[in-house]
């Protein structure tokens, strides 16, 4: 089927051309989705500041209403171990029931010897 391979079989049957093609595809693509999203949070802030606006607080003219790395770091840490404390919340009193089971060879050992251990 494939005898060698040779670089002038890629070249002829326009493998260059296609890498080409879906390298410049992958770029404009991110390239496309930086400037969406980029746009995305600037409407988001202009949407926020119209309602402070509205609601005449004193915030919407400041410049810049986002807010640092370090300080949503802290609000999504503080949240997070917030909701994951309802687990410590439980009873404190302990009690054991014993429940008494029918005899069931599966979970019996002796069956499972095929010989006698000799002493």
């Amino acid at each position: 089927m494939f005898d060698k391979f040779n670089i002038s079989n890629i070249v002829e049957n326009d493998g260059v051309l296609i890498s080409i093609v879906g390298y410049l595809v992958v770029f404009t693509s991110l390239l496309l989705l930086a400037i969406i999203i980029t746009y995305f949070q600037k409407a988001l802030q202009t949407q926020q500041r119209k309602k402070l606006k509205s609601l005449g607080h004193r915030a919407a003219d400041s410049e810049n209403l986002s807010i640092s790395g370090e300080v949503s770091a802290a609000i999504s840490t503080a949240l997070y171990l917030h909701f994951e404390e309802k687990h410590d919340l439980e009873n404190t009193v302990l009690t054991i029931k014993r429940v008494q089971r029918t005899y069931s060879p599966w979970s019996s050992k002796l069956y499972g010897l095929r010989e006698i251990p000799k002493r």
